[in-house]
């Protein structure tokens, strides 16, 4: 087998990078491409970092298990299968499902901070950046939160505010300019995502 084409894609919260890596996870089969994500790798609550309020910050690198990260993108890379428990996003009665990645001539890492880790960044090919608006993320983030996690509105505000923000101007948006593409999503993604489909067609065609 070759060495398989790793693909980054990052972005900040609500930039939609979700649904971006959701349409091309629809455009592929397994066996093409494997899709990994940081979300995957997220500590469990008691781990993570607590603010000045004792609220519990899951915004910073800090937040990942980055050297699992590693570990299970070096043995995609040289071929080998990976299983890990999904997260479950602290959620004390839910069962986790076990994943399991098969390597593939292109594997994609997504996540908020694997641009910001060197080791894992180093990795990648191409590397693939979704921006929006700030008042457009911050109107995704509410209606995520809110629909998708039942969050309290204040609560979203607060952590957009005070952890969500200042994590993406420190740990997220300077690698924009290091990025190879940049994909806009002010109001849609379309072409930046034919762009990309047509890209990897090209590299398991």
């Amino acid at each position: 087998m070759r060495h398989p084409f790793v693909i980054g894609i990052t972005g900040g919260s609500g930039s939609g990078k979700t649904s971006f890596i959701r349409k091309l996870r629809e455009s592929f089969p397994a066996k093409d491409v494997c899709i990994i994500s940081q979300d995957d790798y997220y500590r469990p609550r008691d781990e993570q970092a607590r603010d000045h309020k004792d609220v519990h910050n899951f915004d910073l690198p800090g937040s990942i298990y980055d050297k699992d990260l590693l570990r299970d993108l070096r043995q995609l890379l040289k071929g080998e299968s990976v299983s890990r428990p999904m997260y479950t996003f602290n959620n004390p009665l839910a069962t986790p499902e076990m994943l399991h990645f098969q390597s593939a001539p292109v594997i994609i890492i997504e996540g908020l901070f694997i641009f910001y880790f060197d080791a894992i960044r180093n990795l990648m090919d191409l590397k693939v950046f979704v921006h929006a608006k700030e008042n457009l993320k911050v109107i995704r983030r509410i209606m995520r939160d809110q629909t998708e996690r039942n969050y309290p509105l204040d609560d979203v505000l607060y952590r957009y505010q005070h952890h969500v923000l200042p994590a993406f101007e420190q740990y997220i948006e300077p690698f924009r300019e290091e990025s190879d593409v940049v994909i806009n999503n002010n109001s849609d993604f379309d072409s930046g995502l034919r762009l990309i489909q047509g890209f990897i067609r090209h590299l398991v065609g």
